[in-house]
């Protein structure tokens, strides 16, 4: 059957949840019975020891009441799948067990020996979130379902201990315990989000509140503040905070603020030791949060990502933090880069790059990791997205091992499960491109096949089709399907003598690709011999069946196939049934489409509306019945007929629902045959909750897509309104119907054999499998001998369940086993496989090879053809060769040769059409070729601009002419040389450049190299040696400090630069002062503006530019009158048409009727000037005979010119033509009027003469209002165009005046030329002086300073090297004052290289001097006698004498050093007091050239200014009067433009408003001054507290003041390690020990537990002689009383004395033995032993055994 692919998720079977719900019910309240019972002290503390019951809390299956179904119908016998898309799907309890979630059971997997144990959810509604206790003591199970619950289980023995209710409403998405385990944190899903901390050893919830809106993924504690919590989800990130308020402790959240970042999905994030968290985003790079913003995006170098895709950080420790990516790497970074990262000046952004990294493997995409539970571990167990689970050992060694694949999955949606006909053998395959095979008996995977595809269909080949069990028939995405072999390759040993490894291998028997989409399905038919395949492209392919599979055909079909279904009678179908194709009927044919393949169809029509309709009708009509019943009792006796009338007719009907068809239809889940042309089909969406029968309509004429068919009964499912049935499949024998619910949830149906109708199915068994919420269950199968059930879902999990106990089956089957099948023995090279993605489908290759053979067939077609026509054309040739041979008389002439007319019609049509196509193809190059001539045209044509155009209106006599505008001459030929005048900045900023780059060189060749302080060498033998780890930390140590060292440098190096560029408190900003200083000198004066220098070439290019201005304008008006003239030309053709039209429509006029045609206006000569240059090929070739003519005539005289001549001509031929035009016209004016006069004309006609008249006058009207309207539009453009081009000329005429005065300002400007270059060559030299002289004082003062810096440095490293020395010497050392003389002791040093000359032999004599001098002055503040330090004395330490002298030359080594800073300090001092004078005049020579300049300047303006300067004026605009009048002479006058004054009145208030602004600026200025002071102090005062609080931390932390800079730089200490190494052995050894002395510790207590058993024994025997001693007494008191001192003589008397002396002694003896025993039975129990639990007794002390106790059992 074939169907549309979908179905809606639902809820959980309700009937299953309310069970489940009872149990969980049942539970608590047996929970609080406990808790009455335990809870002595409080009723909120529960015991330790209390737990549950795990068989009361875990789901049950649903079991219909009242049926004889077993609850125990399946047994989980194993999973072979892992839900590797969840969250967090993986945690680790010990060192060898793995947990994880599999749809609604918790798996725990031993990762040595591969076996599973397994937990039920209790909720039944599946499993939210899991995680594991941090002492691995404990694990819990966050659950799904209607307030589901939290489930903490004891490790390990899997009982339940605690339950925590009520924390949220439908589902958990995370659970996290804190740092020490006390406290549990869980975040609830949609709908609520809560947000929950648990007290989880007493199930009491703590706080609790909403987190956000959203998606939560994640959630923690900070392991290093206990009351701070950080969640994490869908584009937000929160951070939590545990705060004390009044009304109790509450949660405080604050948001994530992604600011100018794009928000992402925060995966994971690590929490840092100073409050910063670090998270991963979506595309890959780290984002760093301070408080609630982001500080810095982390990216590696030239801005790649962390990793490629999703990110997540996962652990933080020694200094180094790791993150996991989508990418399926593993990478380290530097911890402190990042903690201290910031932001660059581009952007948000810090790069940084790995400092290790590890590949896990292709493919691989990383999604959670969890660490080893053995101490000291560096194996971390990964969760892989694309089905596996890794083995990572992250220590990042030379002996790490590689990483390892410990489990191998499938990865997402299981798209195709079958099993085995004949053995316990199951295939299944999804999209990641993989077909596994599992043996389900053995539970274990057997082999793993990959292609380049993903697989959506599977099918096992049944055994009529192949003997031995071992074809699958498997459908890819890219419509391929493969058909694999499985075989056996041991015993290929046989054979080939070869040892494969495995136990099954797939071979590729045959590949061929049948459709262009994924296969959705493949069936056989039940004889086997034709494979069906359906696929999402809506078609159906058919194969014949055989050792190779050959193509039948395809048929369409209305939908994506989604199933496909043979019929018992060899019919298949969806909703379309198509008869099986017969292969040897099938003719060959150019397609495999069967468009004759006799089909039916059905359309699914909705009748759920209509059920649901009819059970309400029933319903109500039974209620009503009873409710009638009821009623007709009571009137009965209360005999009131009456009231039953007045009561009917108060009754009224009920309005039935409306019946309700859905838009779209309901998807189809999926069907199966009941019987020939019946089938039951299962709907998803509003018409779930049923199983409905349907047939095939009678009438299959109509359109399948307008057809509605309805089913014609149906069968309602129980609990499946909102849950479908996915997958249906029955047992063999057909009495186990199997469903697999959209819920993930399996069904069983009992049926009774035979049963098509499946009156049966009332009673079922379900339990919840898959996951509730995705794991649709879509495979279900049973196997070949239905002792096993298997299911898969769209969660990934693979289950197998068997109907039998694990007791009964593994009897029944433990001589069974997976039987795969052998191999062939042709087994020969595997089929070449299709890879291509872009591969041709199978009907798509046949066309491809029709069409190849035509176009073969029709190439050779061709050849024989024009192999035939070349012959014909050599016969042709050949007869017109003898014809022409022959003599003239008998030779055919060419009409007689030529063929048929009709075949030169034929050949002409065809030329046409080729003549056709060949100018298409050459439209291009002739539109290129006009183009061209286009463009040359109009260049000889504009070249010429002297052409005026002068455009006449029509009615007036306006006109208006073009300017004459001689073409402008090349900006580039002017001489536009300017003088440099302005300051030659780009020698400043080489002078600059030149002297950063000297500053630098000084700089690195000043620096001095920092050398370590010797210390006393302490020489330590290595006594442990470290391992690979240890070296490897000892390493990253070293590099941390000296990373460390070189970033306190840098920082150093940065402040003394800002402190460096600090300026001094008095300093002042230039420009204020300079401002100030104008200010002063223009106080109370008019501010004129500095006007700017003035030259002859700058007045050139302003001239320049007002002329280009003034040709735009120009041009622009030459273009408007050009449009103009063009559109009158366009008027004049229009108005000529419509003339032609009149003239027809007056000819069928009266003449009465006509009225006068307008004057038609003719184009002059100055308007179309250029019609001269044109000329057509006639009027050349009459230029060429009149030239001709001319050369013959030279003789003539005052001819005219040929030009004259040729317009003569070309005027009367133009008259002559217009003449003739209207001779032509003229006749039939005369015909039309003479037949309208010699006619007579009936009524009729007359009638129409007088509506044709009608019509006739009203289109001669409208033409002659059309033709007016047009000219008159045509002369007001033209009258506007003129007035706008008299405005223009006005404008023009005062650009000129302009232009007059701009030249006579640059005669002017010429005369100033000569003076002014002198002056500024002058200036240019000065300032060129002044910027060198300016760069070598400032690199003069860098070098000082560095100088000074390096002083100061020197310094300090000499009192280190006395620090150093005093530290050697340690306390109480009685040579300390002999060495203190050695070290400071000033001797004469030995120069390297001898001194040549008197000044340097003067300069060596002086040092020497200085030398004795200092030796002599050390000697006599001594006051003692000269040191002798070329022997140590006796006693001292000759490592620390040698210590003493070395540090002594390192000192003497520093002041040589010293001394030659200081000089060359002195020596630059100087230099940069004779540079700065220089400068200083360089400065005032400067200034006196700029003021002679000034003066040039101010000379030349007010020459300009004495020029003359037209300007017209109007007489509203003269406002100087006198008298009332305007004055003759008016050069008194001050003209002003209006809106300069205007801008001056302006002006004035301006200057009032910024008076008043300064004011308020100057007083806030005063305000901030006293605000910053006020500031400084506190900040001063602040700085203060702050480093009173840090010593004083130091002092708590350390005991005393450290310098924490060395503290940063301190490297690993190996000593340490090595002590930490040696511990190491030494617990081992202890420990190994301590097993020695536990074993002899058991043998003691063994022998003890002997001793103790025999002395019991001696205990039993005393009691007994005890006991033996009172019978004894008792029976001689009794002998005594009866017997008489007559009856005895004395000879018995003595016997019995003695008798009596026997035994009594015998007592004596005995129970001296008794209190021995007792002695020695107090002795051991109070000598002390080990605690044993309450239910065994104390063992006895082990201590030696007593003496008296071997005397005992030697007496025994």
């Amino acid at each position: 059957m074939l169907g549309e692919n979908g179905a809606s998720v639902s809820e959980q079977t309700e009937s299953t949840r309310t069970s489940l719900q009872e149990n969980i019910e049942e539970c608590d309240t047996k929970h609080s019975a406990m808790q009455q019972e335990a809870g002595s002290q409080s009723k909120k503390q529960l015991p330790a020891d209390m737990y549950y019951k795990y068989e009361e809390l875990h789901s049950r299956p649903y079991i219909t009441p009242d049926s004889e179904i077993p609850e125990n119908l399946l047994h989980l016998s194993h999973s072979f799948g892992y839900d590797c898309g969840r969250r967090a799907n993986l945690k680790l309890l010990d060192d060898r067990t793995l947990i994880f979630i599999a749809g609604n059971m918790l798996v725990l997997l031993d990762v040595n020996t591969k076996e599973q144990r397994y937990l039920r959810s209790c909720s039944g509604g599946g499993i939210g979130a899991i995680t594991a206790h941090p002492g691995k003591e404990y694990f819990v199970v966050a659950e799904k379902g209607k307030q589901p619950n939290i489930i903490v289980y004891e490790y390990p023995s899997l009982r339940p201990y605690r339950i925590l209710r009520g924390g949220t409403e439908r589902e958990y998405s995370f659970v996290e315990f804190n740092h020490n385990g006390s406290m549990l944190a869980s975040v609830g899903s949609a709908p609520d989000y809560t947000l929950t901390l648990w007290d989880w050893r007493q199930e009491e919830v703590m706080l609790s509140c909403k987190a956000i809106s959203q998606e939560v993924y994640r959630v923690s504690f900070s392991p290093y503040n206990p009351g701070m919590l950080t969640t994490s989800g869908f584009g937000h990130i929160k951070f939590w905070k545990m705060a004390n308020t009044f009304t109790g402790p509450k949660l405080q959240g604050l948001i994530g603020h992604f600011g100018k970042t794009v928000p992402t999905d925060i995966e994971g994030y690590v929490e840092l030791p100073d409050g910063k968290v670090l998270s991963g985003t979506d595309w890959g790079n780290l984002l760093l949060w301070d408080g609630n913003t982001i500080k810095v995006e982390i990216c590696r170098n030239d801005g790649r990502t962390c990793h490629a895709g999703t990110v997540q950080p996962f652990s933080l420790e020694d200094g180094q933090l790791m993150t996991i990516g989508f990418d399926g790497v593993v990478r380290v970074w530097d911890f402190e880069r990042i903690n201290t990262a910031d932001s660059n000046s581009d952007g948000s952004r810090f790069e940084m790059e790995p400092n290790n990294e590890l590949v896990v493997g292709r493919n691989v995409c990383l999604s959670s990791v969890v660490r080893s539970s053995l101490p000291h571990s560096f194996v971390w167990f990964a969760q892989d997205s694309n089905g596996a689970i890794w083995k990572l050992d992250l220590s990042f060694t030379n002996t790490s091992p590689d990483p390892e694949c410990l489990f191998s999955f499938h990865a997402g949606m299981i798209q195709g499960l079958d099993v085995s006909k004949k053995s316990y053998l199951m295939a299944t395959t999804t999209l990641d491109c993989s077909v596994k095979v599992f043996d389900f008996l053995g539970k274990r995977e057997l082999t793993t096949r990959r292609f380049n595809q993903g697989g959506t269909a599977l099918c096992w080949a049944p055994p009529v089709v192949n003997q031995s069990g071992g074809l699958l028939v498997t459908g890819f995405e890219n419509g391929v399907v493969r058909l694999l072999e499985l075989y056996n390759p041991q015993r290929l040993q046989t054979i080939t003598g070869q040892s494969p490894e495995g136990d099954a291998e797939l071979r590729l028997r045959q590949p061929f690709k049948p459709h262009d989409a994924a296969v959705t399905a493949v069936a056989y038919e039940r004889n086997g011999e034709i494979l069906a395949t359906g696929s999402a492209d809506c078609t159906v392919f058919f194969f014949t069946v055989g050792e190779n599979y050959n193509p039948i055909g395809f048929i369409h079909v209305p939908g994506p196939v989604q199933a496909l279904e043979w019929s018992p009678h060899s019919h298949s179908g969806h909703v379309v049934e198509v008869r099986s194709p017969d292969p040897a009927t099938q003719k060959p044919t150019n397609t495999f489409h069967l468009s004759e393949l006799p089909r039916r169809s059905f359309k699914f029509k909705s009748i759920k509306s209509r059920i649901k309709r009819e059970e309400d009708t029933a319903r109500n009509k039974a209620i009503k019945e009873k409710k009638k019943k009821v009623k007709e009792e009571w009137l009965k006796d209360t005999k009131q007929p009456d009231a039953e009338q007045e009561e009917e007719k108060e009754e009224e009907k009920e309005e039935l629902p409306i019946i309700y068809i859905p838009d779209p239809p309901s998807p189809l889940c999926c069907g199966f045959y009941s019987q020939p042309g019946h089938f039951w089909l299962s709907m998803g969406g509003f018409d779930s909750g049923f199983l409905y029968h349907c047939k095939f309509s009678e009438n299959q004429d109509e359109d399948p897509e307008q057809r509605q068919d309805e089913p014609f009964s149906f069968l309602p499912v129980h609990n499946a309104e909102d849950d479908p049935i996915c997958s249906i499949t029955f047992s063999s024998n057909r009495q186990l119907l199997l469903c697999g619910m959209n819920s993930g949830s399996i069904r069983i149906y009992p049926l009774q054999p035979g049963d098509h109708s499946l009156t049966s199915m009332q009673a079922y068994w379900t339990l919840s499998i898959h996951d509730n919420q995705y794991g649709h269950l879509r495979h279900i199968r049973c196997s070949h001998d239905d002792l096993f059930v298997l299911t898969a879902g769209d969660d990934g999990n693979i289950f197998s369940f068997s109907l039998l106990p694990p007791e009964e089956m593994q009897q029944s089957l433990q001589r069974n086993r997976a039987k795969i099948p052998s191999p062939k023995i042709t087994l020969g090279n595997e089929t070449e496989d299709i890879e291509d993605p872009a591969a041709y489908s199978l009907e798509k290759a046949k066309q491809k090879l029709q069409n190849d053979q035509l176009q073969q067939e029709v190439e050779l077609k061709v050849s024989e053809k024009q192999k035939n026509l070349s012959e014909l054309q050599k016969k042709f040739k050949k007869v017109l060769n003898n014809n022409q041979n022959l003599p003239e008389h008998i030779r055919l002439k060419p009409e007689e040769l030529q063929l048929d007319q009709r075949c030169y019609k034929q050949a002409e049509r065809l030329k046409a059409q080729r003549v056709m196509e060949v100018r298409k193809h050459l439209a291009w190059e002739q539109e290129r070729c006009s183009i061209a001539l286009k463009k040359l045209q109009d260049w000889f044509r504009d070249s010429l601009g002297g052409k005026m155009v002068t455009v006449v209106a029509i009615q007036t006599s306006h006109r208006v002419s073009t300017y004459h505008l001689p073409e402008l001459a090349e900006l580039s030929a002017r001489v536009r040389h300017r003088s440099t005048t302005r300051e030659p900045a780009g020698d400043r900023d080489a002078a600059v450049d030149c002297r950063k780059v000297r500053a630098q060189t000084a700089k690195g060749s000043s620096k001095i190299d920092e050398e370590e302080v010797l210390r006393h060498p302490v020489i330590r033998t290595a006594k442990i040696k470290l391992g690979d780890r240890q070296e490897e930390r000892l390493r990253k140590a070293a590099e941390k400090a000296e990373q460390a060292r070189a970033k306190i440098e840098k920082k150093k190096q940065e402040w003394a630069q800002i402190y460096a560029e600090k300026p001094s408190e008095d300093y002042e900003d230039p420009k204020d002062v300079e401002a100030i200083r104008e200010a002063k000198e223009n106080i109370g004066d008019y501010i004129g503006v500095k006007h700017r220098r003035v030259n002859a070439e700058m007045k050139r290019e302003e001239l320049i530019s007002l002329e280009e201005n003034m040709h735009e304008k120009q041009s622009e008006v030459n273009r408007r009158i050009v449009a103009l003239r063009d559109s009158k030309l366009g008027l004049v053709s229009w108005l000529h048409t419509r003339a032609q039209r009149l003239e027809k429509v007056q000819q069928r006029l009266a003449v009465h009727l006509r009225r006068p045609p307008p004057i038609l206006p003719n184009m002059l000569p100055e308007e179309v000037p250029e019609e001269k240059l044109r000329c057509s090929h006639s009027t050349l070739e009459r230029y060429r005979s009149l030239r001709e003519q001319r050369f013959k005539d030279l003789e003539q005289e005052g001819a005219a010119s040929l030009l004259e001549q040729l317009e003569k001509e070309m005027e009367e031929e133009k008259k002559e033509e217009e003449q003739r035009s209207d001779e032509k016209e003229t006749p039939r004016l005369s015909v039309s009027s003479v037949t309208n006069e010699g006619s007579e004309l009936s009524e009729l006609e007359e009638e129409l003469q007088k509506e044709e008249e009608i019509r006739l006058l009203h289109e001669q009207n409208t033409l002659l209002e059309e033709m007016e309207t047009a000219v008159c539009q045509f002369d007001a453009e033209l009258l506007l165009l003129c007035r706008q081009k008299l405005h223009l000329d006005w404008r023009l005429k005062l650009a000129d005046l302009r232009l007059v005065t701009l030249f006579q300002e640059m005669l002017l400007l010429k005369q100033f030329q000569r003076r002014e270059g002198g002056l500024h060559e002058k200036l240019n030299t000065c300032i060129t002086e002044e910027n060198s002289i300016t760069s070598k004082l400032e690199e003069c003062n860098e070098q000082l300073e560095m100088k000074r810096r390096d002083i100061a440095k020197l310094q300090e490293r000499e009192k280190a090297l006395t620090a150093a020395f005093q530290a050697s010497l340690g306390e109480n050392n009685k040579y300390e004052e002999f060495l203190t003389k050695v070290f400071k002791k000033k001797i004469k040093r030995v120069k390297m290289k001898e001194q040549t000359g008197n000044e340097d032999e003067e300069d060596s004599d002086g040092d020497s001097e200085e030398d004795d001098d200092w030796d002599d002055d050390y000697d006599s503040e001594e006051g003692g006698a000269a040191v002798n330090d070329s022997i140590c004395p006796e006693g001292c330490e000759p490592e620390l004498f040698e210590n003493t002298l070395q540090l002594r030359e390192r000192r003497l080594d520093l002041e040589e050093l010293l001394t030659e800073e200081k000089k060359s300090a002195e020596a630059l001092k100087k230099e940069s007091d004779s540079l700065a004078k220089k400068e200083k005049s360089v400065k005032s020579s400067r200034a006196a050239l700029e003021d002679d300049l000034d003066l040039i300047n101010r000379e030349k303006l007010q020459k300009i200014s004495e020029l003359d300067v037209v300007v017209p004026l109007r007489l509203h605009q003269i406002e100087y009067v006198v008298n009332g009048s305007v004055p003759s002479d008016l050069s008194e006058a001050l003209v002003l433009d209006k809106s300069e004054l205007d801008r001056l009145k302006g002006r004035i208030q301006q200057l009032q408003g910024e008076k008043l602004y300064q004011r308020d600026l100057h007083r806030q200025a005063r305000q901030q001054h006293t605000k910053l002071i006020h500031d400084r102090r506190s900040m001063a005062a602040t700085i203060q507290t702050l480093e009173q609080q840090c010593n004083e931390l130091m002092r708590t932390k350390f005991g005393r003041l450290v310098d924490l800079e060395a503290l940063q730089m301190l490297s690993g200490n190996r000593r340490l390690e090595e002590l930490k190494q040696e511990k190491l052995l030494k617990e081992a050894a202890y420990a190994k020990e301590i097993k020695q002395w536990d074993a002899k510790v058991e043998e003691a207590r063994q022998a003890l537990m002997e001793v103790t058993t025999c002395n019991t024994e001696h205990l039993r025997s005393a009691t007994s002689l005890n006991e033996q001693k009172k019978d004894l007494q008792v029976k001689l008191s009794t002998s005594q009383k009866k017997m008489g001192r007559q009856q005895f003589q004395d000879y018995r008397r003595r016997t019995d004395q003695e008798a009596i002396q026997n035994l009594q002694d015998l007592v004596i003896r005995q129970s001296h033995q008794a209190e021995a025993l007792r002695r020695e039975i107090h002795l051991l129990s109070c000598k002390g032993g080990h605690m044993l639990p309450p239910d065994h007794t104390r063992l006895p002390p082990l201590s030696p055994l007593r003496t008296h106790i071997g005397s005992i059992n030697t007496g025994k």
